[in-house]
C-alpha cells in the first residue's frame, strides 16, 4: 500500500505515528512544519496542489483531526468511486476511524476496521449494505479482482439488494453459501452474473468478470499488431467472451522478439510469456496439430499449448485468420462467499 498520514497537532503526531505502525507498505508522514519532527515531512503551503498530487498518487490518505479538515482539502479533486483513493479520517485522541470515501472499491472501509483494530479504536462505516448485513457487491469483487461491467448497474444492484433479494448466476462453481441479498436464479428485472461470457440473463444485469483468461497466439514472421488485433477480436466473439477477461498472452519463445506481437502486448497491458517447444509439447491434452508448425517451431500447435501453460480448460479452439492462430483457456476459478 501506498499511503500518506496526515497531523495537525502534537497528539495527532503521535496518532499518526501508531497509524504508520499498523500499515504495510510505503506509509510517509506529514505534519504541519511548526510541528514537523523525525520521520515528518513539511506540509507546504500552499497546499492545494501538495494534495491534489498525493490523491492521484496515493492509495490512502489518512488524515488525523476533524472530518471537517479532510474534507476541505480533498474536495476539489473528487472524481470518481472507481479511481479516488480511500479516505480515512482519525480523530486525534484514536478513538474514532471514519472512512470518509471510496470505501468499497477504494477500501477505505476495511481500512478503517485495520487501523481501528490496531488502535483500539471505534470504526465509523456508514455504507448501507455494511451496517444492514447485505452482500457488498464491489467490495467483493475487489476482493478477489472481478472487475465490475457497470457502474450504473452495480450502483443500481446495491440499491436492490438493501431492498429485497436479488438472483445470481454464476457460470462459475459456487462452493459456499450465497450471501445475504442474493439467490441463486437465471431471470428477473436485477441481478448478478459472475462469468468471462458477455450474457445478460437479467433485465438489468451486473456482470463480475473474472480477468482469468489466457491468449494462446502464433503468428508469422513479421505479421502486423493489427492482425493480431482483429484475430484476438474474432476469437473473443466466437466464444461470447469479455475482453477484459485476459489476463495475459502466451506464445513460443521464437515470437518473443516479434514486434507486432509485443505492440499487440503492449497496447493492451497483456503481459507476455514465452514457451520452449518443449514446455509446450508437455501440456496434456488434445490439440489441432499440424506438421507444418511442428517443422517450423518443434511442437505441433503453438495457440493451443501456450493457452493451456498456466490454465485450465480451453474455451475456445484453433482459429486462423490473417496469418495469426488463436486460442483462449480459462484458469480454474471456484466462487466463495466466505
Amino acid at each position: 500500500m501506498k499511503a500518506a498520514v496526515f497531523a495537525f497537532t502534537k497528539r495527532g503526531c503521535e496518532t499518526a505515528k501508531r497509524v504508520r505502525d499498523a500499515l504495510e507498505g510505503d506509509i510517509r508522514l506529514f505534519a504541519a512544519e511548526r510541528l514537523r519532527e523525525e520521520g515528518f515531512e513539511a506540509i507546504p503551503r500552499p497546499s492545494r496542489p501538495f494534495y491534489g498530487e498525493l490523491f492521484g498518487e496515493a492509495d490512502a490518505l489518512v488524515f488525523i483531526g476533524a472530518c471537517g479538515i479532510a474534507v476541505r482539502e480533498i474536495a476539489p479533486f473528487v472524481r470518481d468511486k472507481r479511481t479516488d483513493p480511500a479516505v480515512v479520517s482519525v480523530d486525534e485522541l484514536s478513538r474514532f476511524v471514519v472512512p470518509l470515501l471510496s470505501g468499497h472499491i477504494g477500501g477505505a472501509n476495511e481500512l478503517a476496521v485495520k487501523i481501528a483494530e490496531s488502535l483500539g479504536a471505534v470504526p465509523v462505516v456508514t455504507t448501507a449494505t455494511d451496517i444492514n448485513g447485505r452482500f457488498s457487491v464491489d467490495t467483493w469483487a475487489k476482493g478477489r479482482g472481478f472487475i465490475l461491467s457497470d457502474m450504473k448497474a452495480a450502483k443500481a444492484v446495491s440499491a436492490a439488494i438493501l431492498e429485497r433479494d436479488i438472483p445470481l448466476f454464476s457460470d462459475l462453481p459456487v462452493v459456499s453459501p450465497l450471501p445475504a441479498g442474493v439467490y441463486e436464479g437465471e431471470s428477473g428485472d436485477i441481478g448478478v452474473y459472475i462469468g468471462w461470457e458477455e450474457k445478460e440473463p437479467f433485465k438489468k444485469t451486473l456482470r463480475l468478470i473474472p480477468p482469468t483468461l489466457h491468449l494462446g497466439i502464433g503468428c508469422r514472421k513479421g505479421t502486423e499488431a493489427g492482425a493480431i488485433e482483429k484475430a484476438v477480436a474474432a476469437a473473443l466473439k466466437a466464444g461470447n467472451l469479455d475482453r477484459r477477461a485476459v489476463r495475459s498472452v502466451a506464445s513460443i519463445d521464437l515470437k518473443a522478439s516479434e514486434a507486432g506481437l509485443l505492440e499487440f502486448c503492449e497496447k493492451n497491458a497483456y503481459p507476455a510469456r514465452f514457451y520452449t517447444a518443449e514446455e509446450l509439447a508437455a501440456v496434456p491434452g488434445d490439440f489441432q496439430a499440424s506438421d507444418f508448425v511442428r517443422r517450423v517451431t518443434g511442437v505441433d500447435n503453438v495457440c493451443e499449448r501456450a493457452a493451456l501453460k498456466g490454465a485450465d480448460r480451453l474455451l475456445v479452439g484453433k482459429r486462423a485468420q490473417g496469418g495469426v492462430t488463436v486460442a483462449v483457456a480459462a484458469e480454474k476459478v471456484e466462487v466463495r462467499f466466505e
